[in-house]
């Protein structure tokens, strides 16, 4: 991880602090009361940082309405024209994201870095392979790693040459191998925090996968200090998904552990569906205490010896079942009560322990 930080309204970014999970609300810019709705929903749901796209400057002033509504930190996402983003740093925005590259000259990236050290708030310096500069896309032949990679460390050093320290580099490919080749070029090259994710990953299903692979790997090198999960999809899901990858690579404690066993010939019961049943009933569970470890099995025979590490669990029969606890059968019971029989169970035992 960067050896340098930044603060965005209290929450540390690089420097040893743990990695910090964003999204980007997908309300429409002006639309304040929706905006407000859906950080609370990704709030709840564990997110750290919001960012809110600011393209003109009515987005702006419902910028500063929003700053007024919520503790959340947030950051103004900008694009084009510096006084949208000079408005939002005005506004009250925790870190702007802009690429010095289509803000215009040297002059008006001044006036941004200006307006944000008279603040102290980070930029995030974004680059993206999908619009890299024509020189770049030239000197290597196409779109590549090398050329992401040199395309942010040069437009951060237009900020670093200004005299402004207080950054973060984020590039971005869709392209997992490229993603991946550039963030470990820039990550020898710079101490600055670095925003890592996969760009347009793609829908839910396609997005997780490449998601998992493209930030995970980085993470597991030591490189990201703050991540964003990119799905066309609420970003509701993009906030659980980043945290299950936090939590699968340790860096996290997870919420709840859940196993269950791949289906056989000596299945009876529906045991895809009641996995998934149980997964979204945790998911959504209050109160439950850290690293709670739950299995859902499919044959009441080895079941419960296999998921004997479980605090609590289910395993199928004939159209029945067992409840069990560390291993101990403590109930039979049908195959259309197991889901609530053992979250019956989780809650009576759980409320003592809280």
């Amino acid at each position: 991880m960067s050896a340098k930080s930044v603060t965005v309204r209290g929450l540390k970014i690089g420097g040893g602090a743990p990695v910090s999970i964003q999204s980007m609300c997908n309300r429409h810019a002006h639309d304040f009361e929706g905006i407000c709705a859906q950080i609370r929903e990704l709030s709840g749901a564990g997110c750290e940082i919001v960012r809110l796209a600011v393209p003109d400057r009515e987005a702006a002033e419902v910028f500063a309405k929003v700053r007024r509504e919520t503790e959340m930190p947030l950051v103004a996402d900008i694009h084009f024209d510096y006084r949208l983003a000079i408005a939002a740093i005005e506004a009250g925005a925790d870190k702007i994201r802009i690429n010095p590259g289509n803000i215009g000259d040297e002059a008006r990236v001044r006036e941004v870095v200006k307006a944000a050290a008279e603040r102290n708030i980070p930029i995030r310096v974004g680059v993206n392979s999908g619009s890299l500069e024509k020189d770049i896309v030239r000197k290597y032949g196409g779109v590549t790693a090398e050329g992401l990679a040199e395309s942010a460390l040069r437009n951060l050093a237009v900020i670093e040459d200004m005299g402004y320290e207080n950054l973060v580099v984020s590039l971005k490919s869709s392209d997992v191998r490229m993603n991946y080749d550039a963030h470990r070029i820039v990550a020898e090259r710079t101490e600055h925090p670095i925003h890592v994710g996969i760009t347009e990953a793609g829908t839910l299903r396609r997005g997780k996968t490449k998601s998992a692979i493209g930030i995970g790997a980085l993470l597991l090198a030591g490189v990201g200090d703050t991540m964003r999960v990119s799905l066309t999809a609420d970003p509701v899901e993009e906030v659980r998904f980043a945290r299950e990858i936090l939590e699968t690579l340790g860096l996290r404690e997870p919420s709840y552990d859940l196993v269950s066993c791949p289906t056989c010939g000596r299945t009876r019961i529906d045991l895809e569906g009641l996995a998934e049943e149980v997964d979204e009933r945790l998911s959504h569970m209050d109160g439950i205490r850290g690293g709670l470890k739950i299995a859902v099995m499919g044959c009441v025979v080895n079941g419960p010896g296999e998921a004997a590490g479980a605090d609590y669990g289910v395993a199928g029969g004939d159209g029945k079942g067992v409840i069990f606890k560390k291993g101990k059968v403590i109930k039979t019971v049908s195959e259309e009560k197991l889901a609530d029989e053992l979250f019956k169970v989780i809650e009576e035992n759980e409320r003592t322990v809280r």
